[in-house]
């Protein structure tokens, strides 16, 4: 399978290395970032969660990409797409996902991500539909997928608890191809 790299205005985002992995958690893994995502990640955890990326791009040929900061190599976090397979969820849809460490935030960088996402989602991968997955509370991360044109799917809804049990709803937004198409002609 040929490298995947996919450049924005200010943005890589391309296949893992294994030197990623370091600076991704030690920028990430931040009781400010999980706070939303079941809490900072122990080592165990840590493996669990990069063999499941690196398990989805080999399957499907993407995943939750790091996101590379072009001025100064910077791993600002991660974004991508990934097939949903969280229990109780839609299963096999494909889903666009984020996580940038904390100085990356409110400065544009997790959205120009996540519209590359979207574009590679529907013109290389010819995704019908892509879903967004977040908890009620986490307001910036909804925000950001109407922010993208995302549309409130209540039907696919569902209960998990395992990224905060006092909030265990997990809300679904949704995109589809032509209403992406039509946002962007």
């Amino acid at each position: 399978m040929a490298e995947f790299r996919h450049e924005t205005e200010r943005l890589i985002l391309r296949d893992w290395r294994e030197d990623d992995w370091a600076e991704f958690w030690a920028g990430t893994n931040t009781p400010a970032v999980m706070r939303w995502l079941g809490g900072v990640c122990d080592a165990e955890r840590q493996r669990f969660y990069q063999e499941r990326w690196l398990a989805c791009n080999a399957a499907h040929g993407h995943t939750f990409w790091p996101v590379e900061r072009k001025s100064d190599g910077a791993i600002l976090g991660f974004c991508g797409l990934k097939r949903s397979n969280e229990e109780g969820g839609p299963q096999g849809m494909m889903e666009a996902g984020w996580r940038l460490r904390e100085d990356a935030w409110g400065k544009g960088y997790a959205k120009e991500a996540a519209a590359a996402s979207l574009d590679i989602a529907f013109d290389t991968f010819g995704a019908e539909e892509v879903i967004a997955l977040t908890i009620e509370p986490n307001t910036a991360s909804w925000g950001m997928m109407v922010s993208l044109g995302m549309e409130r799917r209540e039907d696919l809804d569902f209960e998990n608890d395992a990224f905060d049990p006092a909030n265990p709803l997990i809300i679904a937004y949704s995109m589809s191809q032509s209403a992406w198409i039509d946002r962007h002609a």
